[in-house]
């Protein structure tokens, strides 16, 4: 079934804002030991808490937040904000910057969690308790959900009769689809790991410029692309990666470039998935 975006747009970008701070492992919140996600790529197994690294996680919240938000005030483009709950129960001001400013917060765990290996109770609870703490913290229940990367085969099975409305655990190409096999079919938006500003972090020769030049130019590769079917573009982002000073004028220069194109749907992952649903709910 053929379809188009909204306005006669060819491709829709979803610009996706991770928040993670204050959700990750620490042994401060009962786990075995601290967060192995570190810049510097320095594991600590033993169970002590890693100090740098928690600073370098509420350098997210104190500066990259701010001027993340500040920029797509800027350009006036919607986010989805994927939140670990507890990051924005710790972090209120960051919570209500985003609901304030319009954009839609999807949920990405209760903590900042693995969910494999979770029995369908548990993860049941840890999906519903994230919820209600997001409706809470934004005054909106979620309707999308985000996993830590490992998920069970329980997963979108749960989110559906949970009412979600779309689930992002799938890589599998650059277009939505409607996962049919579930009792209530449920709208899948994948998600992209390859232009995700955490190759940062994980190579550390990749710097900001080539991350840019690769973000434009899958961009303008499924713009140019999109003449032929509508197309879909995620960018994934990080408050403490791309937040940093000399990152996030990456980022600002990607919104510039995507300012001056034609034929682009910049919108929330939620409107999309409800733009889709809606044409392709039979």
């Amino acid at each position: 079934m053929s379809y188009a975006w909204p306005g006669g747009a060819r491709l829709a970008l979803s610009l996706v804002v991770n928040v993670e701070e204050g959700a990750e492992f620490n042994i401060e919140d009962g786990d075995r030991g601290p967060e192995p996600v570190d810049e510097l790529g320095i594991t600590l197994k033993k169970p002590v808490r890693n100090f740098g690294n928690e600073s370098n996680y509420a350098y997210g919240i104190n500066e990259g937040a701010p001027r993340v938000l500040g920029l797509l005030d800027r350009y006036g483009f919607p986010a989805t904000f994927t939140a670990a709950a507890v990051a924005l129960e710790r972090a209120p001001q960051v919570a209500r910057g985003i609901a304030g400013a319009g954009h839609e917060v999807c949920a990405h765990g209760y903590r900042w969690a693995h969910q494999l290996g979770m029995s369908e109770e548990v993860e049941r609870d840890f999906i519903r308790k994230a919820t209600d703490s997001i409706a809470k913290t934004t005054g909106a229940r979620p309707v999308g959900w985000l996993s830590r990367y490992l998920h069970t085969a329980e997963t979108r099975r749960l989110l559906s009769e949970e009412g979600y409305l779309y689930h992002m655990d799938d890589f599998s190409r650059d277009e939505p689809f409607m996962d049919r096999s579930l009792v209530k079919p449920m709208v899948v938006l994948p998600y992209a790991l390859d232009s995700n500003d955490m190759k940062m972090w994980n190579a550390p020769a990749l710097m900001p410029t080539d991350w840019l030049t690769y973000a434009k130019d899958t961009f303008d590769w499924l713009l140019a692309e999109s003449v032929g079917r509508p197309r879909m573009m995620s960018l994934g982002v990080h408050l403490r990666i791309i937040g940093r000073p000399g990152r996030i004028v990456a980022l600002d220069r990607f919104l510039q470039h995507v300012s001056r194109a034609e034929g682009v749907w910049v919108a929330t992952r939620r409107d999309i998935a409800a733009h889709y649903l809606s044409i392709h709910s039979a």
